[in-house]
């Protein structure tokens, strides 16, 4: 006990040990839904199930350590949604990349997030992108991931003549998948610690009761790490046509865990003069759990925002965080559950996963809500907004929603006669953007 309080300064931020593993408890439930999607959405593009439940579980553990005892916030880091789509969708299976490549663009971007943490590259990045590029970035993300969702679901299906249209909602993937998504909901209505983790547990029992699950075992050795442990392409990453790839990944990761940390550390009373105190080491936990995680095998790993439950249960330090690793590392004795729940179910000529797909759909609500804070009577701001928004889930690719939201940013503030309303830097990516449509086959 005085450890704990000499290491993690108890008394000073008003908790106790008990307070603070019901707090890193509680984030673990409510992020721990992680632990079925991230293998389906990797393995969607190639990579080994088992070896990617491995790989997250463990970095997920470090990267959150690292938090803990760097930076000692109750915050924890884990492959972050939105990141790993991009990476399967549309690195992998949009520009034909292969995945090993794709985790060493992923490993180059956590290295440069930390070489350029002394000369605040990072910090002029933030400031250089428009608040309403911000916020439409994230609710596009938050779209993309939807549509997976609803596609997984079977709920919505290809149509030929047009993009998609409402598929059977007779079939047992649509109803179960729907019936996730009314109880999940519920759950978050209710306010209910851990919503999305009961949600795909209760779909995935229903699941078994309809004959879609097929009951693989409870518990069990972990699976192997070889499939993808330092099966990273560091060479083919840093090929030129790779540098738009790595550059999202790099500014993906930078917004991530820059608006998780301040959105939790203000939550929690960590900001001292607006300033989150310690954030250089929390971002440095990050950077260092995304080269670690892509050498184990997984996309970008980032902060949190599920930690805010956890906070809200009393955590205030980084022994809460330890709590949370701790158990993720005890979920990898549960991979066979992970298996049967986030396994796929063959349809026709395709894989559905109707037992993960209420989380995907729901997230968009809490990703889109920051809409309400872009100026939609400014067409500078509303129309790259605007692209920026609906061409994510159009052309299944973050990469090229950033793109056109920059270009059309600094052309309409040119257009407009008000140039200097823009950070020079959003010429310099434009010009960049442009380049690369101008050679792109």
């Amino acid at each position: 006990m005085r450890f704990l309080e000499r290491r993690f300064q108890l008394a000073a931020h008003g908790t106790t040990v008990s307070t603070e593993i019901v707090a890193g408890v509680t984030t673990f439930l409510t992020m721990a839904y992680i632990i079925f999607v991230q293998p389906a959405v990797l393995s969607a593009c190639g990579m080994d199930f088992g070896s990617v439940l491995v790989a997250t579980c463990v970095s997920t553990a470090a990267a959150t350590l690292l938090m803990a005892f760097l930076a000692n916030y109750p915050i924890a880091v884990a492959p972050a949604m939105g990141h790993n789509f991009f990476f399967a969708f549309s690195v992998v299976v949009g520009m034909k990349v292969p995945w090993r490549v794709a985790l060493g663009a992923v490993a180059v971007a956590g290295v440069a997030f930390v070489a350029t943490a002394g000369i605040g590259l990072r910090e002029r990045i933030i400031t250089a992108i428009p608040a309403s590029l911000k916020e439409a970035i994230a609710a596009g993300i938050g779209l993309l991931i939807a549509v997976v969702g609803l596609q997984w679901a079977g709920i919505i299906v290809a149509a030929p003549g047009t993009l998609v249209t409402l598929g059977s909602l007779h079939t047992r993937p649509a109803l179960l998948a729907l019936g996730g998504v009314a109880l999940t909901a519920i759950l978050i209505v209710r306010r209910t610690s851990g919503a999305f983790l009961w949600g795909i547990l209760a779909t995935a029992a229903a699941g078994w009761a309809l004959g879609l699950v097929r009951y693989h075992g409870v518990a069990a050795l972990p699976p192997s790490l070889a499939p993808t442990f330092l099966q990273l392409d560091v060479l083919g990453a840093l090929k030129p046509g790779m540098a738009a790839v790595v550059f999202v990944f790099f500014f993906l990761a930078l917004f991530d865990s820059v608006g998780t940390l301040v959105a939790v550390g203000s939550q929690a009373g960590l900001m001292r003069g607006g300033t989150l105190v310690r954030a250089r080491q929390a971002l440095l936990a990050d950077a260092i759990g995304t080269v670690v995680g892509a050498a184990l095998g997984t996309s970008t790993v980032t902060a949190y925002i599920e930690s805010s439950a956890g906070v809200a249960a009393g955590g205030r330090t980084g022994l809460a965080s330890v709590v949370t690793a701790v158990l993720f590392l005890l979920a990898l004795f549960f991979n066979p559950l992970v298996s049967m729940v986030g396994g796929g179910v063959p349809v026709g000529e395709t894989v559905l996963y109707p037992t993960i797909a209420a989380p995907l759909i729901l997230v968009g609500t809490m990703m889109i809500g920051g809409v309400r804070r872009i100026d939609w009577a400014d067409p500078t701001e509303a129309i790259p907004a605007f692209l920026t928004i609906v061409i994510m889930p159009l052309a299944v690719s973050i990469t090229e929603g950033v793109s056109f939201g920059v270009i059309a940013y600094a052309i309409l503030k040119l257009a407009a006669g008000r140039a200097r309303e823009a950070h020079p830097l959003i010429y310099v990516f434009a010009a960049l953007f442009l380049v690369r449509y101008i050679f792109l086959r």
